[in-house]
C-alpha cells in the first residue's frame, strides 16, 4: 500500500521512513502505524504522546502474540480472514509479520482457497477499499484513476489485474475479484519479499454475466453483462497503456481471466512489457516442476511420455504447452511432442472433427478424428450444456450426445496407455479406481497429478491414488492433502501450488528490470521449485513444502534473474545476483519513522 503521507527509503531491513503525517494520521495510515513500538522520540516528533499506550515494545513479539490470539479466536475461516485484512488496514508491517511466522496455517486463509468464500460475500463484508477499481464504462478515466493511488514512476514494481471471469474455481465474480489481485499481491510479498509499498491490486470491471450478482442490491460493480469484442480489448489496450506510462519499470500480472481472453492478452503484451500469466503460465511451471522430479524418479525418458489432461481450459492447455516445450527439449519435434499429449473436456476426447467449437488454443492439441474410429463412445448425458463458464465446450458436448456419444477420459485411458494423467476439471471424483488400476496396469511408475481445487474438488485423493496402484504412484495435489501411510511407508503429497513459484519469478524479473518474461525465465523457475525437493526416499513430495516457500522463492528469484542477464534481458546492472535479491527483499521489519 503506497502512503502519499510517507516517503521510504532504504531496502530489505534497513527501511527509514519519512513522514509529514502527525496524530491521528500516523495511526491510521497502516504504511506508518507501529503501534505500541514508537519509540518516546518518534512519539514526540510524529505527536503520538497521549494517542498510545505508555508502554513502549520496540519488538514485533508482544504485538505478535496478541494478533495471533485474536486470530485464532476467530470463529471461522471467513471471520480469520476478515480479521486479518483488518490488522493489514491498520498495520501492514505487523500483517506480514504474523503471516509469515505462520504461513502454513494463514496462507489458505488470506489467500486460496478461503479468499473465494470472501469473494462471493464481498459485498456482505467488505470493509476499508484496496487498490484500483477501473471501469469499462470510463475507459477515458483509466489513467486518472491509476495516478489517484498517489505513486510516481519510480514508486512501483508491479500490478495485478483481473477481470474476474474465471475465479479459482467458483467462475465470474465480478468487480468482487478485487480481492483475488489483493490475495495474490500479498502472497508476493509473504513469499518472496516483494515491497507491498510498491504495488498496485487493480480489478477491470467489465460487467459480469452472474445473476446473483446483478440482482444483489449491495453489488459493488457496474450491473451489466460481460463487455466483450473490440471495446473489451480496446479497454484492456487503455490499461497497459495508462499503466505503463505512469509505472514504466513495473511488472503486469494477469489473474483469473477467462479462456478466451487470457492468451489473447497475453500474446499481445509479452513481448512490448513485462507480462505474466499465472493461470497460463505459474500452473503450467509449477506442475512442470513435479513432473520434472516425477519423470526423474520414475526412471522413463520424457521422449516417451503419454499424457492424458482432464480439463483443456486455461489452465489444462498450459500444462499441456509447459510439457510440449519439455519434450522438444528433449529432442522431439514441436508436431511429436503435441501427438503424446490428449485433452479431454466436456465433450469428451478433443478431435479436429470439432471445426466450429474448439478455443484457438485447443485446435493444435486436437485428435485427428480417423485415429479414433474405433474407439468406443458414450452416450452422454446433455445437462452440461448448461454449463455457463465453458459454452462453446458444453454446446459440443450436447451436440456429440445427439450425434452418438462422446469418447469419455476412461476409453482414452485405456487406448492410450499414459504415463502421466493431470486432472484440472474442478469435478471430483472423475479419477475413479477402474480407471486409476488400467493406467498402472501399464506404468510401473504411473505419474497422476488431481490439481482440481479446492479439496472438495480433486479428482481423486492421494489415499486412494496410493491404495489403488498398490503405492506406485507418484502424485501432487492441487490443494493441501496430509501424508499418508501405507504398508509402512508414509508418503508426503507435495502440493502443486503456484505460490511456490510466481513470487519468485516475479520478483527476479522487477531484481533484474527485465524488459520481459521470456520462456526461459519461466523454465528457469520450474527448474528452481523442482531443485528444493532433494529427499528422493520413498514417499517423499515431488515438490518443495510450502514451509520454505521464502527459501525457495529466493532460489527462484536468483535463477530467474540469471537467465534475464543471460539473456540480455534485464536492465538492472547486476555483478551480484544473490547479493541483489538479498539486499531488495523487504521484510516486516519496523523501520524508523522522522518527521518531516
Amino acid at each position: 500500500m503506497f502512503s502519499r503521507q510517507a516517503k521510504i527509503t532504504g531496502t530489505g531491513k534497513s527501511r527509514k521512513i519519512e513522514t509529514t503525517a502527525r496524530g491521528y494520521n500516523v495511526l491510521r495510515d497502516p504504511a506508518l502505524n507501529k503501534g505500541t513500538a514508537f519509540t518516546h522520540e518518534e512519539r514526540d516528533s510524529l505527536e503520538l504522546n497521549g494517542l498510545l499506550p505508555p508502554v513502549i515494545t520496540t519488538e514485533l513479539e508482544p504485538q505478535l502474540i496478541r494478533a495471533l490470539s485474536a486470530y485464532r479466536k476467530a470463529p471461522s475461516d471467513l471471520d480469520k480472514h476478515i480479521y486479518m485484512w483488518r490488522l493489514h488496514d491498520n498495520n501492514v508491517t505487523l500483517f506480514y509479520a504474523l503471516l509469515q511466522r505462520h504461513l502454513m496455517e494463514m496462507l489458505p486463509v488470506v489467500y486460496d482457497p478461503v479468499v473465494g468464500q470472501a469473494i462471493e460475500q464481498y459485498s456482505e463484508v467488505i470493509t476499508r477499499p484496496r487498490g484500483v477499481f477501473l471501469s469499462i464504462n470510463e475507459p477515458e478515466k483509466i489513467e486518472e484513476k491509476l495516478a489517484a493511488f498517489g505513486a510516481s514512476a519510480d514508486d512501483i514494481d508491479l500490478l495485478v489485474a483481473s477481470d474476474a471471469e474465471e475465479i479459482l474455481g467458483i467462475g465470474d465474480w465480478g468487480a468482487n475479484g478485487i480481492d483475488i489481485s489483493i490475495g495474490k499481491l500479498a502472497v508476493y510479498t509473504a513469499a518472496a519479499g516483494v515491497d507491498p509499498h510498491r504495488v498496485i491490486p487493480v480489478v477491470l470491471d467489465v460487467g459480469t454475466n452472474n445473476e446473483k450478482l446483478l440482482n444483489d442490491p449491495l453489488y459493488i460493480g457496474y450491473r451489466h453483462s460481460r463487455v466483450v469484442g473490440k471495446v473489451y480489448d480496446d479497454f484492456i489496450d487503455a490499461y497497459v497503456t495508462a499503466a505503463k506510462k505512469l509505472f514504466p519499470k513495473a511488472m503486469l500480472h494477469w489473474e483469473d481471466f477467462g479462456s478466451t481472453n487470457a492468451r489473447r492478452i497475453l500474446s499481445r503484451f509479452r513481448d512490448k512489457v513485462p507480462t505474466f500469466n499465472d493461470d497460463m503460465q505459474g500452473t503450467g511451471a509449477i506442475v512442470l516442476a513435479a513432473l520434472l522430479n516425477a519423470v526423474q524418479r520414475s526412471n522413463t525418458l520424457w521422449s516417451d511420455q503419454r499424457v492424458v489432461i482432464l480439463g483443456a481450459g486455461t489452465a489444462g492447455v498450459g500444462i499441456a504447452d509447459q510439457i510440449r516445450h519439455q519434450m522438444v527439449r528433449h529432442g522431439l519435434s514441436q508436431d511429436e511432442a503435441t501427438r503424446r499429449i490428449w485433452l479431454v473436456d466436456l465433450p469428451g476426447l478433443l478431435t479436429d472433427d470439432m471445426t466450429h467449437g474448439l478455443l484457438d488454443f485447443q485446435v493444435s492439441y486436437a485428435r485427428p478424428a480417423s485415429e479414433v474410429e474405433s474407439w468406443a463412445l458414450t452416450s452422454a448425458d446433455t445437462l452440461a450444456a448448461t454449463e455457463t463458464r465453458w459454452p462453446a465446450m458444453a454446446t459440443l458436448r450436447r451436440e456429440k450426445a445427439q450425434n452418438g456419444g462422446i469418447i469419455e477420459l476412461a476409453e482414452v485411458v485405456k487406448n492410450v496407455h499414459p504415463t502421466i494423467l493431470i486432472g484440472t476439471s474442478t469435478t471430483p471424483h472423475l479419477f475413479t479406481e477402474e480407471l486409476v488400476k488400467d493406467m498402472a496396469a501399464h506404468a510401473e511408475r504411473p505419474i497422476i497429478l488431481p490439481l482440481s481445487n479446492p479439496t472438495n474438488l480433486h479428482e481423486a485423493t492421494p489415499t486412494q491414488l496410493i491404495e489403488w496402484t498398490e503405492g506406485r504412484v507418484l502424485v501432487a495435489t492441487g490443494a493441501p492433502f496430509d501424508n499418508v501411510v501405507y504398508q509402512g511407508v508414509s508418503y508426503t503429497i507435495g502440493q502443486a501450488n503456484n505460490a511456490a513459484l510466481y513470487p519468485g519469478l516475479g520478483f527476479g524479473t522487477i531484481v533484474s528490470r527485465a524488459r520481459q518474461v521470456s520462456d526461459e525465465m519461466i523454465f528457469s523457475a520450474a527448474q528452481a521449485v523442482a531443485s528444493q525437493a532433494t529427499d528422493t526416499a520413498p514417499g517423499s513430495a515431488l515438490l518443495p513444502s510450502n514451509a520454505d516457500l521464502r527459501a525457495t522463492s529466493s532460489v527462484v528469484a536468483i535463477e530467474v534473474a540469471r537467465k534475464a542477464q543471460e539473456q540480455g534481458l534485464a536492465q538492472s546492472e547486476i555483478t551480484d545476483i544473490v547479493e541483489a535479491v538479498n539486499v531488495h527483499q523487504w521484510w516486516p521489519v519496523y523501520g524508523i519513522v522522522t518527521a518531516v
